[in-house]
């Protein structure tokens, strides 16, 4: 696919930016033999001057800036021609409140232009760094293949990354990897299984993901203007009696029937666009993150669905709270946790800084956050995904130190004593409204 196919299948409208490529030296900064026909070649071969195309298109009645490079022309290269189009286009985004789209074909930095086209990296870096300061956000479709330079900056540094399917994915390009290595490491469905992209898609589907995403992704505040309006807490969907005791709050939490994350969610949005892994280690499936359209406005999330978290959960959601908070996006949190995963791999692979890091991300958050406690509360694990001001409860939930069984452990007391120890936590929902934990009870 081209550059200009790519460009025909996501946008309903496109106006190329008029190219400034001025007088380059003969052979490019570096004198490389034959660089200027090599150049003339890809032209003619491809139709296009370099390696990018840029401009302002239109998908679903949104208006964005639009990045597509063409792997015909010298592999889809970084030069310093490509740098001066990827500068202007950010530059456009951010005088007009844009969002950045790249469609993302390249095989990294040129080689005929030496160091020269590597610093191209630094300044499309630099570019989009000013573009997320600016509060606008930057979505990134891999195409095949995305490696080097590509993937590492507008690939890899993008808000949300999307690749389309059996997608070429990697900082290595497959002339430059050891000899020995598993080619299935550097395929778009192996990096989203590491938690570096959000979300693999068909060519069919690209066009509607994309449009839902940039729908998603602009609806936050304006700029200057008064902070967004909190999320209000979902329903609740379960029991609407209260427990008689706290051993009865346990139990409910831990029933099969129970309803989980996956039901809330659905009830609450209308859409939602999932977000996905860490971006460093790996992805938690016990942990959903996202963003999703509730009564005509955009609204974060991050929901534990029941399970023990990791520590890529952890950093997931303090992943989308800051996106969130950048966006001017109000945050809705769901609790359900029996606490932080704790073996030995949750232990290497970080948990203490990963849960530290998310009660920081929630603590500075200067959108308003709220939660809803939906089912076990178990701990600090839990804890750290809850808004200290604004956390509700459902009937069927509880809150703990920690759990009974662990706590009577702790105590040295007897099995026997778990029940009585539950009630001595006072965990009940009731019990934390009147402990001033939660703020209140959500009904059906």
């Amino acid at each position: 696919m081209t550059a200009r196919e790519a460009i025909a299948e996501v946008s309903d409208a496109f106006t190329e930016f008029a190219a400034d490529d001025g007088v380059r030296k003969e052979n490019g900064p570096i004198d490389w033999p034959g660089y200027d026909d090599s150049r003339a070649r890809a032209a003619q071969r491809t139709g296009e001057q370099e390696s990018v195309v840029c401009g302002r298109a239109e998908l679903a009645g949104r208006a964005l800036a639009l990045v597509s490079f063409e792997f015909g022309f010298l592999g889809g290269s970084l030069g310093e021609r490509t740098g001066d189009r990827l500068e202007a286009a950010h530059r456009y985004a951010r005088e007009h409140r844009l969002p950045v789209v790249s469609l993302i074909a390249t095989g990294g930095s040129r080689m005929q232009e030496g160091m020269r086209a590597l610093a191209q990296l630094q300044r499309v870096a630099r570019e989009s760094a000013l573009t997320r300061a600016a509060g606008l956000p930057q979505i990134a479709v891999l195409r095949d293949p995305a490696t080097g330079g590509g993937w590492a900056t507008l690939g890899a540094g993008a808000d949300v990354v999307l690749a389309l399917r059996g997608a070429q994915v990697g900082f290595a390009g497959s002339r430059v990897r050891p000899a020995d290595a598993d080619p299935v490491a550097y395929t778009a469905e192996s990096q989203f299984s590491a938690g570096h992209i959000d979300a693999v898609v068909r060519h069919g589907e690209l066009r509607a993901a994309l449009a839902l995403r940039l729908a998603l992704l602009t609806g936050g505040a304006a700029p200057g203007s008064a902070p967004p309006v909190a999320a209000d807490p979902p329903a609740a969907l379960g029991r609407s009696d209260l427990p008689a005791t706290g051993w009865d709050a346990v139990q409910r939490t831990r029933a099969a029937e129970r309803p989980r994350a996956p039901a809330y969610l659905d009830a609450y949005f209308a859409e939602r666009a999932p977000i996905q892994g860490d971006r460093c280690s790996g992805a938690d499936p016990g942990m959903l993150c996202g963003f999703g359209l509730r009564e005509g406005r955009t609204i974060a999330y991050a929901a534990q669905c029941g399970t023990a978290t990791r520590p890529s959960g952890y950093r997931t959601a303090a992943r989308l709270i800051r996106l969130a908070e950048r966006l001017r996006i109000p945050v809705l949190t769901l609790v359900d946790t029996p606490g932080a995963a704790n073996d030995a791999a949750a232990e290497r692979a970080g948990a203490g800084a990963a849960i530290a890091d998310l009660f920081a991300a929630v603590a500075e958050c200067s959108v308003p956050v709220t939660t809803l406690v939906i089912g076990e509360g178990g701990s600090g694990g839990a804890l750290a995904l809850a808004a200290p001001d604004n956390t509700w409860a459902t009937p069927d939930s509880y809150f703990s130190v920690i759990a009974p069984e662990l706590a009577a452990a702790i105590l040295k007391r007897d099995v026997s004593e778990i029940r009585s120890t539950a009630d001595d936590l006072r965990l009940r929902p009731q019990d934390l409204v009147e402990l001033g934990v939660v703020r209140g009870l959500v009904s059906a």
